[in-house]
């Protein structure tokens, strides 16, 4: 029997296509057309080619970003994964702390990033900031706002206590969803407490692992609110970023062309990293 199609089902999906079309395709192609064009002004422009990628490409000022980005993103993940992993894995399984646990982790995702980065350059402050007054009480030097590594730190821990929330509830969900027959089994056949982690939970987590490096990864690299916020970049340019150089050079400097040729390296490598972690992790999972 020949099976049948409803085209008609296209057109629930065509308010998702159109909305996609003026929230995404529409502002990439004017990127585009940025990036390959230049203009003396009057809304007048002219075929530049790739000069502007080539400009891109050869200035140290965008190598520099992209390494602090690496940097950040890579001690990100180093330090939210183990410690998502290990909250997750102390948290309750059942009974009125699940709940009280879950709003907990959760409330630090509701805030804002602008928020947050406001109630961080606050807290960092050593004559009103609790975190700032305090470290330098215990004979610490701190000052984020003249310091590069104190700056660094600063918006690490700020991340950290942002983010680490979505790789717990994920790790969460993958615990919870192993049956409680694994676990006696365990138990019947003596095995430790690492043993139970590396056989029964870690394997189950690892899908949603995936989900959070993945996660992880790209909003690292894209970080831009909250290092600007409570750093503007600085001090110098020891926290600016790839967003926040991009930033600057479109709307400090409105050098458009150079900024659509950025943006657009700067897709391509987020897309590129994130092709090669998935790669890795699910060929890894392929192999086990």
């Amino acid at each position: 029997m020949e099976k049948t199609w409803n085209n008609k089902a296209w057109f629930l999906v065509l308010p998702v296509l159109v909305l996609v079309a003026f929230s995404a395709v529409i502002p990439l192609m004017t990127v585009v057309n940025y990036s390959v064009q230049d203009t003396f002004g009057n809304n007048q422009f002219f075929w530049n080619g790739t000069d502007w990628f080539t400009q891109v490409l050869h200035s140290d000022r965008f190598w520099a970003a992209l390494q602090r980005n690496l940097i950040f993103s890579l001690l990100i993940l180093a330090l939210e994964i183990p410690l998502g992993i290990f909250i997750a894995l102390n948290m309750p399984k059942s009974g009125i702390g699940v709940p009280v646990c879950l709003v907990l982790m959760a409330l630090p995702l509701l805030i804002p990033w602008n928020v947050v980065g406001t109630i961080w350059q606050v807290f960092g402050r050593n004559d009103i900031g609790l975190f700032g007054y305090y470290i330098n009480a215990i004979g610490i030097d701190y000052n984020y706002v003249q310091d590069p590594l104190d700056a660094w730190v600063t918006i690490i821990i700020m991340d950290v206590w942002h983010w680490t929330s979505l790789v717990v509830l994920l790790c969460y969900a993958g615990l919870v969803s192993i049956p409680d027959a694994f676990y006696q089994a365990a138990k019947i056949d003596g095995a430790s407490r690492w043993a139970v982690f590396r056989y029964i939970q870690l394997p189950k987590m690892k899908r949603v692992l995936l989900i959070a490096v993945l996660l992880r990864f790209m909003d690292s690299f894209m970080i831009y609110t909250e290092p600007f916020v409570v750093t503007g970049g600085g001090p110098g340019n020891s926290t600016t970023f790839l967003s926040i150089d991009l930033v600057k050079t479109a709307l400090g400097q409105f050098d458009l062309g150079p900024a659509a040729a950025m943006s657009l390296i700067y897709f391509l490598i987020i897309l590129l990293l994130s092709w090669v972690f998935y790669t890795v992790m699910t060929s890894h999972d392929a192999e086990n």
